[in-house]
């Protein structure tokens, strides 16, 4: 398996790798070490390589630019590469897994002869991807001085491992891939080839060595708010949350804040708030009644995973369409940043928790979910891909 240090990617794939190893496969991880011990948990051996991409500690080093977000895979992947294949060498394996962002893994899949399997944590290309989304978005991309030299150092790249495939075919068009999301955040899934991409749904596990959380007592609701790990600095926001909610009889609010605001800057906090740097998130949602999230992947799919009805305040990538699949669904609403207001984010909530179709769509999709086969299903697939000894 092979993967890139940033939680939305290690994180779909914990509970498939824990899945392989209980099954008796020995698993190599490559992961920078600061994702090694999350890693080692499953029973798979991580195998620690140096990556220069930037970590949640510095999100802005991302840039603003399409260029600032692309070119950073491609430098590492580049560096990446020649550590890897010195770590497996005389230990390769018989097949190669692999998270959409880890271009170093199907090189070498293709250098040593062995299939490769992508890991899909987020939505995948439909039939008219290409089309609609990917040749609007990257045209300028493509006829800038900049982005005619990134491509040209891909596929120098690529052509010095013997790969002739376009830079843009060689994750977005695996020969198979096995997608984390549940088909309901799936846009145009009808038009999805699922000969090739494969909907398991979620697979969380039970997050219990993450720890636990209790409802307390006397709490008629329970609401959780979180923006995830990376776009967090919204003191304004969380400020706007403590004044909707903090005065409702019967509520109380788990108010995760993340590392980069201090507690200290939301001002008064009334008791019935609890105020935290991070919390078990899925333990939380169990016993939520609404969830206000950033709509990011894995806070998306625990949100209709435990049919908790959701408002969605997305604040960054694929965080803006996935809001805007969950709204359609019945079981969401969307508020932009600068328009998320106490006054806004109280109705949005209540107006959710008043509405008898939004719990019943929200359970319908649950067992929806449930159904699709989650981590079994997922390892299922994997092995099915093993090459017969």
């Amino acid at each position: 398996m092979f993967s890139i240090a940033a939680p939305g990617h290690v994180n779909p794939s914990i509970e498939v790798i824990r899945e392989l190893v209980a099954r008796g496969h020995r698993v190599s991880y490559a992961i920078p070490a600061s994702f090694a011990e999350k890693v080692a948990i499953t029973g798979a051996t991580p195998v620690i390589y140096r990556s220069t991409l930037p970590t949640d500690d510095d999100p802005e080093a991302w840039g603003t630019e399409l260029i600032d977000n692309i070119e950073p895979f491609l430098n590492d992947a580049i560096q990446v590469l020649p550590q890897l294949a010195r770590a497996f060498e005389g230990d390769e394996p018989d097949l190669v897994i692999h998270d959409i962002t880890a271009y170093p893994a199907p090189v070498l899949a293709h250098r040593w002869g062995v299939p490769a399997v992508s890991l899909w944590p987020n939505l995948v290309p439909w039939e008219g991807y290409e089309e609609e989304v990917a040749e609007p978005m990257y045209a300028d991309l493509k006829a800038s001085g900049r982005g005619k030299a990134y491509y040209a150092r891909f596929e120098a790249w690529l052509a010095e491992n013997g790969i002739d495939t376009h830079p843009d075919r060689l994750i977005a068009c695996p020969r198979r891939a096995v997608v984390l999301i549940p088909k309901v955040l799936q846009p145009n899934a009808d038009r999805v080839d699922e000969s090739v991409y494969t909907f398991v749904g979620a697979c969380q596990g039970d997050r219990a060595d993450q720890g636990d959380w209790q409802r307390p007592a006397g709490a008629d609701k329970v609401l959780l708010v979180s923006l995830g790990s990376s776009f967090t600095k919204q003191p304004g926001f969380y400020r706007a949350c403590v004044k909707a909610f903090g005065d409702l009889p019967g509520w109380h609010v788990v108010l995760q804040i993340g590392k980069y605001v201090d507690e200290s800057e939301l001002g008064e906090v009334p008791a019935s708030i609890e105020v935290h740097n991070w919390v078990p998130q899925l333990a939380v949602l169990k016993q939520a009644d609404a969830f206000i999230t950033h709509a990011g992947a894995g806070g998306s799919q625990e949100g209709l995973a435990t049919g908790t009805p959701m408002v969605a305040v997305p604040q960054a990538v694929d965080q803006f369409g996935n809001a805007d699949m969950l709204v359609p669904l019945g079981v969401a609403r969307r508020l932009d940043t600068e328009d998320a207001t106490a006054d806004a984010l109280r109705a949005a909530v209540l107006g959710l928790l008043d509405d008898p179709e939004v719990a019943r769509r929200a359970e319908e999709i649950r067992l929806g979910m449930a159904s699709e086969g989650g981590t079994r299903r997922a390892a299922d697939l994997i092995e099915a891909e093993l090459p017969t000894r």
